[in-house]
């Protein structure tokens, strides 16, 4: 092998050494996740936070009267698991991209349904249908810097919390609700007001399956039917109950009305299991 051949073999291999080494560096803007309960509903920030390092934020990095992405990288990222309302504008269960417009004593708020964009949105880009929510609040001074960006969920309610945004001597607060008390007053008032027919339904399935007391399971499937009204399947598992009892002229009576019904409803199992049924009773009377 010549000298010049040599050196090419020695530069490529120095080449793709290089070329694949990887130098792992900590991030300028590390990315932060929350994920935080708030009444019934899950709420969930991801954002990137930058440090100010010397630099002037808000009127300068952070221009006034611009479109921001709230952070650093890819735009601040907030999901609610239910429908919630944000500075009393309704929004539904969802992940948003949260973009600010900063002035020096009001801040505007933006939840943006098109979480795709990195960063903020050019005003090309930018679709007005896309707006999820917009509104005002104020800005206030704080006593103490605050050098990293910082999101927070904070002052936890039943019916919401606050979404505290911080950088500099900034902070400005985002209102969240849900409509707590109506889902909890309705919970209340079902398990209040009993079983629903499906849960004696079954119930009474499941005695009848294990050959429990049929008595109790007769009495489970009587509380389904007067709840929820005639079901050609409930019916079905009635007279199964009452053959089991030995009540076979009541079950082949219920029988008949569950084919009756099964029929009206198009369906041809039912009839055919049940008229097997009522031949098999007939003999047993």
């Amino acid at each position: 092998m010549t000298k010049s051949t040599c050196l090419t073999v020695l530069t490529l291999l120095l080449a793709a050494t290089f070329g694949f080494a990887q130098i792992k560096t900590p991030s300028a803007s590390p990315t932060a996740k929350i994920s935080q309960g708030v009444g019934l509903m899950n709420m969930d920030v991801e954002y990137s936070r930058p440090s100010a390092k010397g630099r002037k934020i808000f009127g300068d990095l952070v221009p006034f009267g611009e479109m921001w992405r709230t952070g650093a990288n890819a735009s601040t990222k907030v999901t609610f698991s239910e429908k919630a309302m944000a500075g009393n504008i309704s929004l539904e269960k969802g992940t948003y991209a949260l973009y600010t417009i900063p002035e020096k004593t009001t801040w505007t708020i933006i939840f943006y349904k098109n979480t795709s964009i990195w960063g903020a949105p050019q005003p090309k880009d930018f679709k007005e249908e896309d707006v999820a929510a917009r509104f005002s609040v104020p800005a206030q001074s704080l006593s103490s810097k605050v050098e990293t960006f910082t999101i927070e969920i904070a002052n936890l309610r039943n019916d919401g919390a606050d979404l505290e945004v911080m950088w500099e001597n900034t902070k400005v607060i985002i209102p969240i609700k849900m409509d707590t008390d109506s889902k909890v007053m309705a919970d209340i008032q079902s398990t209040m007001a009993g079983p629903k027919p499906g849960d004696y339904y079954a119930a009474a399935r499941y005695y009848y399956e294990e050959k429990k007391d049929m008595k109790q399971a007769l009495e489970w499937v009587n509380a389904s039917l007067e709840k929820g009204g005639d079901k050609f399947w409930i019916l079905r598992l009635k007279a199964n109950i009452q053959a089991e009892l030995k009540m076979y002229k009541d079950a082949i009576a219920t029988a008949a009305k569950s084919t009756e019904l099964a029929k009206a409803d198009g369906n041809t199992d039912y009839p055919r299991m049940n008229d097997e049924s009522i031949a098999d009773w007939k003999k047993k009377m």
